[in-house]
């Protein structure tokens, strides 16, 4: 969709359909929304206050008007206390869905509520991701594409706002790429499948990508990667990505994403209720492909390595077995009570071979631990660290990008409860605590450099809790682009 910022009298907007909010309670009508309603004959003036805007952003009214423009969309803000920007970005998100199913495929929207920058990238996001769909297994033709929406602005914003617009569309289309690879099938995502899509970002010369193949990680020694892979055809795929945006040279940031393209439990086999969700399970790995290509072509001025182990989980005729003994990259020895508890073995791999890029941090994605829906439920991601400066600063990006996370302590008595009597370790020690112990468990891999764990079993897709945002559509939410190009753009050394 083409997205423009424009600075018009109404007379002389050629759109169809013009959109705006209003807040619960608002009783008058100022700038540019006071504009329209001159324009239109006092319309607005009309509905402004009823209890029908006493909404928290999911109610709509269809005005009909006659002239240029045919229909005015008005849609509830809820209260005027509780604005944020992703109220307006799941706003935006219903309105360009209703635009297309009303047939338009051109509109205008009335940002009045602040002008603010934070407004219009929200606006753009939630636009783009509104209009999302995975269709491409359907037959049937879909409704036409909604092609153009211009942002009316004062002239203050307009004149800032072009470079605002082509970042919020950068980053939306890489929340949708990062959806897509999320939710294409295990038939179609297989770890070679998922090389060849990382593969592309390396076509502009932006992004290196590298695939580690089988025979490397014997060398390597990524016993987890391996041993999970043991029970399927599909041979594992281990994917890095470079991406150098800081020309002084510094240490990167290394994000590391868990990709199991299908999980059947192994051995220790899922229930089948909800089992073809586990396509989800790459979820993690998805996410940092999805960040490396944002942060490459917003010339983020920062050095990024995306490390992404790539396997099916499958109860093959070889596949690991509990009692088995894993040995990992970095030498130290786990205990599988558990082969449906296999994110955490091949992300350790992973997070001990992120070390050497001597990184500034190290941040993994997982959809680790189904406990961390019932910490949490399908409203916020799990975050656990040893570094609580860079923890902090994560939850501010959180509350900056609407993208909800809750830190969870991961303290010594957790990680005793996964020491081994026969390895250093083991990879599972029950219910209690189960999504501080997976973390618990990868802490051993990670050395002393700062480290986060990001658990998103909870919302890397929609589930029965899932808060009803404007911008998610059923299936995968791409969760954790927006966070993150949030937090490395406002990055700051650690040190």
């Amino acid at each position: 969709m083409r997205i423009r910022g424009i600075s018009a009298p109404f007379d002389q907007v050629n759109y169809p359909l013009i959109s705006l909010g209003f807040f619960e309670g608002e009783t008058k009508l100022r700038g540019l929304s006071k504009a329209l309603d001159g324009y239109i004959n006092g319309l607005l003036a009309e509905i402004v206050g009823r209890k029908e805007f006493e909404s928290d952003g999911d109610r709509i009214s269809i005005l009909h008007s006659r002239g240029k423009i045919r229909r005015i969309l008005v849609i509830a803000l809820g209260k005027k206390d509780e604005y944020t920007s992703d109220v307006l970005r799941s706003a935006a998100g219903r309105v360009t869905r209703r635009v297309r199913e009303l047939e338009f495929t051109s509109f205008g929207f009335v940002l009045d509520q602040s002008n603010s920058l934070e407004d219009v990238q929200a606006l753009v996001e939630g636009s783009e991701l509104g209009l999302y769909t995975f269709d491409q297994y359907k037959s049937s033709a879909r409704k036409p594409e909604v092609k153009e929406m211009g942002i009316l602005l004062n002239d203050r914003t307009l004149k800032k706002s072009g470079q605002v617009i082509a970042k919020g569309q950068i980053i939306a289309r890489s929340v949708a790429f990062t959806r897509d690879l999320s939710n294409l099938p295990s038939s179609d995502c297989t770890p070679s499948i998922l090389s060849s899509h990382s593969m592309k970002l390396s076509k502009r010369g932006k992004v290196k990508v590298r695939v580690i193949e089988e025979e490397e990680m014997m060398t390597l020694g990524f016993g987890g990667v391996l041993a999970v892979a043991r029970g399927s055809h599909e041979p594992p795929k281990f994917i890095t990505l470079e991406y150098s945006g800081d020309k002084r040279g510094g240490s990167p940031i290394v994000l590391v994403g868990k990709a199991i393209t299908f999980d059947s439990g192994g051995i220790s086999i899922k229930p089948a209720e909800k089992m073809n969700e586990m396509k989800h399970d790459k979820s993690g790995g998805a996410t940092v492909i999805g960040v490396i290509k944002a942060a490459a072509e917003l010339k983020i001025p920062i050095n990024l390595v995306g490390l992404v182990p790539a396997t099916e989980n499958l109860p093959g005729g070889g596949a690991y077995k509990p009692g088995d003994i894993v040995r990992f990259h970095n030498g130290k020895t786990a205990e599988i009570l558990n082969t449906d508890a296999e994110g955490r073995l091949i992300l350790a791999d992973a997070l001990a071979y992120a070390q050497r890029y001597k990184p500034q941090a190290i941040i993994d994605f997982a959809t680790l631990t189904g406990a961390c829906i019932i910490a949490l439920g399908n409203v916020a991601s799990g975050l656990m660290g040893n570094h609580p400066v860079m923890n902090q600063r994560i939850l501010n990006a959180a509350d900056r990008t609407g993208e909800r996370v809750w830190e969870l302590p991961l303290w010594k008595e957790y990680k005793d409860q996964i020491k081994s009597d026969i390895a250093d370790i083991k990879n599972t020690s029950g219910r209690a605590g189960g999504t501080i112990t997976a973390a618990a468990f990868l802490s051993n891999f990670v050395g002393e450099y700062p480290w986060a764990h990001l658990d998103i079993a909870g919302t890397a897709w929609t589930q029965d809790a899932t808060p009803n945002r404007g911008y998610n559509q059923k299936g995968a939410t791409g969760v954790g682009v927006r966070l993150m190009i949030d937090l490395l753009h406002n990055w700051k050394s650690l040190s």
